[in-house]
């Protein structure tokens, strides 16, 4: 199951609610709490995941907050491997770096912490996660954020894609990039 047949892709699509004008009018949100309660959809998807990236070198599953968390957290327990959140500043109680990166008014940051990704191995590879990818600009600064950290952010999944933005445009051109659902 390393690839999605249509009919799945539209399964777990049919799963993932429209809200219309949230969080402001005229955005189509993608609510993805509805694929999280349907047990078997949620299973589905983490069972993909972990056929897709179980032969991949990987030594950590990061997610961004919030959404990144349960899906990373998620596949971290299942490939056996440690989960590092990558949180809003100010949320994390120890030492920690950041990197900012610009919204549409103003900027906003992200942080993990300084020894997220302590290993016995040097330059661990990470795979950053998160539910949904827009515009790219948090994802980018994950990335930014993981690699300035001494880790090395070898591959990057979004559930949804929402391509007409061009996010996955704007990340790192060595970051291996999957998206489940592309909208």
């Amino acid at each position: 199951m390393k690839t999605l047949t249509k009919e799945q892709k539209e399964y777990l699509l049919s799963k993932i609610r429209n809200v219309p004008d949230f969080p402001k009018p005229g955005i189509m949100f993608k609510d993805i709490t509805t694929l999280l309660k349907d047990s078997e959809a949620f299973s589905f998807l983490i069972d993909h995941l972990f056929e897709y990236y179980k032969d991949k070198d990987l030594d950590f599953v990061a997610g961004i907050e919030s959404r990144g968390f349960i899906f990373g957290a998620a596949l971290a327990d299942r490939l056996k491997k440690g989960f590092v959140p990558i949180r809003k500043k100010g949320k994390l109680p120890y030492t920690t770096i950041s990197e900012k990166y610009a919204l549409e008014y103003g900027f906003d940051e992200v942080e993990i912490h300084i020894d997220a990704f302590e290993c016995e191995k040097e330059n661990p590879n990470v795979l950053l996660i998160d539910d949904l990818i827009a515009t790219g600009g948090t994802a980018k600064a994950s990335i930014n954020l993981i690699n300035k950290s001494g880790a090395n952010c070898k591959d990057a999944c979004f559930i949804v894609d929402l391509t007409f933005l061009n996010g996955t445009k704007e990340l790192d051109k060595n970051t291996e990039i999957y998206s489940v659902l592309e909208i």
